[in-house]
């Protein structure tokens, strides 16, 4: 997920295929690598503005439903379950839903899947609103929008390579991040002050009426633009083929292995922050919007610098991931609220930045034929670990304390970044160096040897 100079490559990764049958249009071919240089095309432009939107009332729906479980129930486990069920389905059938993007055309795909999440947040609101919300239904609306996600997620993200081809890829998944921490600059404000003055119901209102953006946006893109993917026919083995495809690459495995760490056991923020909000610092809802705000701020920051770097490197991964996990920890002992809500914009920096360059490393090392089935695994690996995650935090800090909980999670995952660093510098001939100009890096040992020989 990342662009600019393709000079310092990471060891194991390859160019995108080039294999994808479509047209290619000169505007989406053209190679600079500017920041913004994906919004040239028309198709992908369509795409991120529907995208904003769209992320802006998921933002708002995020924060005011975890605001709601926690007021009808005064439990940050609560909090968890509801995080548990929202990403269970993609633990449960998420390879099935990559097999589903592979073989179904992509954009109707993502007509339907955009309107079934429209419809779950307006039934959400419509009980909200009532006075009627218990929080079974918001159990139920959160399992029902993660069953969606299971096919929508995989879609979505390898449709991103239809519509700007293999040069503009690294730059437009970036780009794509950007667009979501954007949202999540504006959203959880949004909700917040929504929160306070009239209730959740209207923030999940307005989520689900934001889908009538990115549904207008496919609907109005010029087909013949696409780079359109071969659609795989349904065959017997589909699903172990992609799973073979990975197992056999270390360049595709070990990155979704990092993300599974840092994503069941790092990227728990809806539960330590409603505890830190509500037992730490006694906050009210426009304190937790105020601290998702900050992540997202950071969030952005490191989007928008991994949109200038032409390729992703598993060095600039490793280390993210362990200053990301140290961060964490420090945070979570931090003794003032300023202190600790300045602390979470790098850890909204350097967690984007772990999550962008694991997704545009596989994204553009995987055949454009396998890219869905390989996305959703990434998916189900980096969210679907959320399930267990998420309810053993929930209790840990429960039990011990927003600080336990939150110092706990980092724990795990600097562990893992520290263990699977070690992995890669055995595998790919690398060794870890430390200097004033470049901080943490993994270098290669022979510059000549990559992580996977040529063949």
């Amino acid at each position: 997920m990342s662009t600019g100079n393709g000079a310092d490559s990471a060891p194991g990764h390859t160019s995108a295929p080039t294999t994808t049958k479509s047209t290619t249009p000169k505007s989406s071919t053209n190679s600079t690598n500017s920041m913004f240089s994906s919004l040239k095309i028309r198709n992908y432009r369509l795409f991120a503005t529907g995208q904003v939107v769209s992320n802006t009332g998921t933002w708002m729906q995020r924060i005011a439903q975890d605001w709601l479980v926690l007021s009808l129930t005064g439990s940050a486990s609560a909090v968890g379950i509801t995080i548990a069920l929202q990403f269970l389905p993609m633990l449960m059938f998420g390879l099935y839903g990559g097999v589903l993007a592979d073989r179904l055309p992509k954009r109707p795909l993502l007509i339907a899947t955009q309107s079934a999440m429209g419809l779950t947040g307006i039934a959400l609101a419509a009980l909200t609103l009532a006075g009627h919300v218990q929080v079974w239904h918001v159990y139920l609306a959160a399992f029902l929008l993660g069953l969606v996600t299971v096919v929508d997620n995989p879609a979505r993200q390898s449709f991103v390579s239809e519509m700007v081809g293999p040069d503009q890829l690294g730059n437009a998944v970036s780009l794509n991040s950007a667009n979501f921490q954007s949202a999540r600059l504006v959203g959880p404000a949004i909700a917040g002050v929504l929160i306070t003055a009239v209730g959740s119901g209207w923030a999940f209102l307005l989520n689900g009426l934001s889908f009538a953006a990115p549904i207008a946006g496919l609907l109005l893109m010029r087909a013949h633009e696409l780079h359109r993917t071969e659609v795989q026919p349904r065959a017997k083995g589909q699903l172990r083929e992609g799973l073979r495809y990975v197992a056999g690459r270390p360049e595709l495995i070990w990155p979704i292995v990092l993300v599974g760490f840092i994503g069941t056991f790092g990227f728990n923020f809806p539960i330590w922050l409603s505890a830190f909000t509500s037992d730490v610092f006694h906050g009210d809802a426009g304190t937790y919007g105020l601290f998702n705000t900050l992540i997202a701020a950071g969030s952005l920051a490191g989007a928008l610098l991994s949109a200038r770097r032409a390729q992703s490197r598993l060095r600039v991964l490793v280390a993210a991931a362990v200053l990301f996990s140290v961060l964490e920890i420090v945070t979570a002992f931090a003794p003032g609220f300023w202190l600790f809500a300045l602390l979470l914009v790098p850890i909204g920096m350097f967690g984007l930045t772990v999550n962008v360059t694991a997704n545009s490393s596989v994204q553009m090392a995987t055949d454009p034929e396998m890219r869905g089935r390989v996305m959703a695994l990434f998916m189900m690996v980096f969210t679907g670990g959320t399930p267990v995650g998420a309810p053993l935090v929930g209790w840990v800090t429960d039990t011990y304390g927003a600080r336990i909980g939150m110092a706990a999670g980092g724990a795990v995952a600097l562990v893992a970044a520290l263990a699977i660093g070690l992995v890669l510098s055995r595998v790919g001939n690398l060794r870890l160096r430390v200097d004033r100009h470049h901080g943490l890096a993994l270098v290669p040992r022979q510059p000549s040897r990559t992580l996977v020989p040529a063949a």
